[in-house]
């Protein structure tokens, strides 16, 4: 698990050479910060990225940044309980409200919300 704390510190004293970025799992553009950490241009982009992460809720930081290794979560990092056929309807109906709520709150798409529902009623 990320901590956001150390997410804001690592952006604020590494952040010219990208090191957040690293620790936030984003690698790739980690190498783009080193790789250009001479320009200058890095230390002005981390500049709005220890903005953007001293501004986010701690919710939003994990949805993004704290990812599951379990295969029924969804892509944005954000986990709930998928359905089995043998279920109840009384677990599918929790479930689609849980899915709901994620879609309310916008921390998934009306795509995903679509996708992940259909998926859900087509199993039962």
């Amino acid at each position: 698990m990320r901590n956001r704390t150390a997410a804001i510190l690592i952006c604020f004293f590494g952040g010219f050479f990208g090191i957040h970025k690293f620790y936030l799992g984003k690698n790739v553009q980690g190498v783009l910060y080193l790789i250009f950490c001479w320009t200058s241009i890095p230390g002005l982009i981390s500049f709005f990225d220890f903005l953007g992460l001293c501004f986010m809720s701690d919710r939003e930081f994990d949805a993004r940044f704290n990812y599951d290794a379990n295969p029924n979560t969804l892509n944005r990092g954000m986990s709930y309980p998928m359905v089995s056929p043998t279920k109840s309807a009384k677990d599918a109906t929790a479930t689609l409200y849980e899915l709901k709520k994620l879609y309310e709150d916008g921390i998934i798409t009306a795509e995903e919300y679509e996708a992940k529902r259909r998926k859900m009623l087509d199993e039962i």
